[in-house]
């Protein structure tokens, strides 16, 4: 599986690369799972995530969870970094904008290629709790990953309010910041991104998973609303950077709590279908933000998603507060 979505990747990355047309970006999109989060969201994360209990172990669920998520968070940096370089080429290089943005995605075809490499080398030890048909869904499992499906929807639609794109866009307009300006804050956020993992790790061992998703992720979505009225990018870049150090807390000790709460052969689908009701919000909140941006404000995205995501934790807070789960 991981192979096959390694290698669609690099098919819809040329294709990309190639097309001159919006149908041909439409086929790339959705051959290649390509996203406008600025990080992967695709197919491959699902399955490498159910993997991870079984490399790992139960007592090392949530760190290897964590140290996988810095991993992802650091490459999301440093391509953060290498999404400069259409701009570089452009005025160094005196290529056109097309032929530089060309090459850049040419580059991150080739990187595609190379997990593919990096796939064949994993031990068999990845398929263990494999179901070996069609998996049923136990009754005891079944209640909290119904709620956890639809709090998950609600989070995910408010970050499609907040999307890569639609960020670098808002920087763009309202302080005209450049691509390579915007580049190296979406490479600094990555940095803080991945330091916060392990605080969560760390966090989540002392006061549970469920109070670390809410504690950490309440006060990200306060700053984001100052993000989007401050007066100077300076400032918006620098409350940026401070929600960025914990909205991502949430994301080891969510993961973790999902593959705590069901059954070794229910992880992956289990983990398939909670980040499918994500990647179905992601898709359709833009649709929404988009025309916000142009017929109320600039900033009113960024408001709505926040209010969206307290409203998240503190559902998520009352749902599972009590429900004990090994970190």
């Amino acid at each position: 599986m991981l192979l096959d979505v390694a290698l669609l990747g690099v098919a819809g990355a040329v294709l990309l690369a190639f097309s001159t047309s919006p149908l041909g970006f439409a086929a790339a999109a959705f051959i290649g799972m390509i996203n406008g989060m600025g990080r992967d969201r695709g197919a491959s994360m699902i399955v490498e995530q159910a993997a991870l209990p079984a490399v790992a172990g139960e007592g090392g669920r949530t760190r290897a969870i964590a140290l996988y998520n810095v991993a992802q968070d650091a490459g999301h940096a440093i391509g953060a970094l290498v999404a400069g370089l259409p701009s570089l080429l452009t005025t160094r290089a005196e290529l056109s904008p097309a032929a530089a943005h060309r090459t850049g995605l040419s580059l991150y075809a080739a990187m595609l290629l190379a997990t593919v490499v990096l796939y064949m080398r994993l031990s068999p030890r990845v398929e263990e709790g494999r179901a070996g048909g069609v998996v049923r869904v136990s009754e005891t499992s079944r209640g909290p990953l119904t709620r956890l499906v639809l709090l998950f929807g609600l989070d995910s639609f408010a970050g499609g309010f907040l999307t890569t794109a639609l960020l670098s866009y808002f920087f763009f307009q309202r302080f005209g910041a450049s691509e390579g300006t915007i580049a190296v804050l979406f490479a600094a956020a990555r940095v803080a991104n991945a330091l916060s993992h392990l605080g969560a790790a760390w966090l989540a061992k002392r006061i549970g998973l469920v109070n670390t998703m809410v504690f950490t992720h309440l006060p990200s979505s306060l700053l984001l609303v100052t993000v989007a009225y401050v007066p100077s990018f300076p400032v918006a870049a620098v409350l940026f950077l401070l929600r960025e150090g914990l909205v991502e807390m949430d994301v080891p000790t969510r993961q973790s709590f999902v593959l705590a709460i069901v059954r070794p052969e229910e992880r992956t689908f289990a983990s398939g279908v909670t980040n499918l009701v994500r990647l179905c919000g992601w898709a359709l909140a833009p649709l929404i933000a988009g025309p916000m941006m142009d017929g109320v404000s600039l900033g009113m995205p960024l408001a709505v998603g926040a209010a969206m995501k307290i409203a998240y934790d503190l559902l998520l807070w009352r749902s599972f507060r009590r429900v004990q789960a090994e970190a």
